[in-house]
């Protein structure tokens, strides 16, 4: 058994607004003085502007292009964009000055509007493409500057690091950015620079001491090749010890799913994200796979329910939802979702979920929660928590929900961010602390050297005791 981990990335969410003040500059900036022949009314070519989402697509007879915009600057994030191949990304020209895409694998749509003519901010003379480590930390710090929904909730006041500017030299960039990056403790930051081999996460120092609190020993974890060792091993227990070694998986082993004993079942999802060949059929094959589960579940009989969401590292949302419905008793509000717009934010939108499918299964359910669950997986965990049916045991979840808004700075390397906020449906948010367990007798670590010394889960086995009694 394989243990996956693979991180959620689907930037393409409505996000925050740009500061009135500066959207009318960029505006009135991209306008000219001569006379401009409006576009045909059935042409989408020209220029589009998301101003949620600091977005310009530019569409024309040839390459189309995708470019990032802050308070400093325009990047390209893509030359050559086709825009099924983001995402699986769907545009509609709703008439000649709006524009909507949309993706099946986010719960939201994002407007664009057109530029009223051709010469944007992003001219190519214009467009910041440069690996002056000034220019860089210029886009960096306003990217967040711009996007960033947490500053308050993490206790970082991002304004005094504006001035390290000047002592950025090339040397010491990437350096710079991981120290800031690390501040905000926030599963859902990264920096990316292929190039030159640069990975930084800015959850994973915090996530590791959370990971390693109940272990010692040779079993304390320094990177993921660690975590992946342990989480193969807790695996190997849960179905060979617990499952008899009689479970079921879809073909890339992103679902466990077994029976620990006649009246109790048991489900492990690992995974919001790889279950179809491309982004348009995720879903339709998810679909299949929870079809195949959930009738396996209703053939067994059983009527209590184990659900582990513990190696959950989230992906998609629309999946997690898909998820979601396969134990729900009917629709119900499950949570809100609002983004930055500028000093406030946007419309606080809820979001429901109702049941799919030929079976749910509504019986007790113990949901297992850990620091690793994250993301759609803890979107899964909001949607089910109040569920009158449903108990948490294990850990708090990690406490990043936002969807990854991306970013490109100029030197090509790719900035990740949390600009919404997702609470639940009365309101409460769970950024930073995350969910988990009501009652402490339920607060079992997922890590710790004693179950492993002793061959044994006590998630599970706190699961069952509940169940049972």
């Amino acid at each position: 058994m394989i243990l996956h981990i693979i991180k959620k990335e689907i930037p393409f969410v409505i996000i925050k607004k740009w500061p009135v003040c500066f959207l009318l500059l960029f505006i009135s900036s991209c306008q000219s003085d001569d006379d401009t022949t409006p576009p045909a009314k059935d042409s989408i070519n020209g220029f589009w502007l998301s101003a949620e989402k600091g977005y310009i697509f530019e569409f024309t007879d040839g390459k189309d292009v995708f470019y990032n915009i802050n308070a400093v600057g325009c990047s390209i994030q893509d030359d050559d964009f086709i825009p099924e191949d983001f995402f699986g990304l769907k545009l509609d020209l709703i008439n000649i000055n709006e524009l909507i895409a949309s993706t099946d694998l986010s719960d939201s749509e994002v407007k664009f509007t057109r530029l009223l003519n051709q010469n944007p901010f992003c001219l190519p003379d214009q467009v910041s493409e440069t690996k002056d480590p000034k220019v860089n930390f210029d886009h960096f710090w306003n990217i967040f500057n711009d996007y960033y929904a947490f500053f308050e909730t993490r206790n970082v006041d991002w304004s005094q690091y504006e001035s390290l500017r000047d002592q950025v030299t090339a040397d010491n960039f990437y350096d710079v950015l991981e120290e800031l990056a690390f501040l905000l403790e926030d599963g859902h930051v990264s920096i990316y620079d292929e190039d030159n081999g640069i990975e930084i996460q800015s959850g994973d120092p915090k996530l590791l001491e959370r990971l390693n609190e109940n272990l010692s020993g040779d079993l304390i974890i320094e990177n993921y090749d660690d975590f992946f060792d342990l989480g193969n091993e807790k695996l190997a227990t849960i179905v060979t010890d617990y499952l008899g070694g009689d479970f079921e998986t879809d073909e890339n082993e992103n679902i466990i799913w077994g029976l620990i004993n006649d009246d109790i079942g048991y489900i492990n999802i690992i995974t919001m994200e790889g279950y179809g060949t491309n982004f348009i059929d995720e879903l339709s094959a998810l679909n299949i796979v929870l079809n195949r589960m959930m009738n396996d579940l209703s053939a067994s009989g059983v009527s209590k329910l184990v659900l582990d969401m513990r190696f959950n590292d989230g992906g998609y949302d629309t999946a997690a939802l898909d998820m979601v419905s396969r134990f729900m008793d009917q629709e119900r509000v499950s949570y809100f979702k609002k983004a930055r717009l500028g000093n406030s934010f946007t419309e606080n939108k809820s979001f429901s979920v109702g049941p799919k499918g030929d079976f749910q299964f509504t019986g007790d359910i113990i949901l297992l929660t850990s620091p690793f669950t994250i993301s759609a997986g803890e979107l899964l965990t909001l949607c089910m928590k109040d569920l009158p049916y449903v108990t948490i045991v294990g850990e708090n979840t990690n406490g990043a929900f936002s969807t990854i808004l991306t970013h490109i700075l100029p030197i090509g390397a790719e900035v990740g961010l949390s600009n919404e906020i997702y609470s639940d449906a009365q309101g409460e948010v769970f950024e930073v602390v995350g969910i988990g367990p009501q009652n402490q007798e339920n607060r079992v670590p997922f890590l710790s050297t004693s179950d492993f010394e002793e061959g044994i889960d006590s998630g599970i086995d706190r699961a069952i005791e509940i169940l049972e009694n």
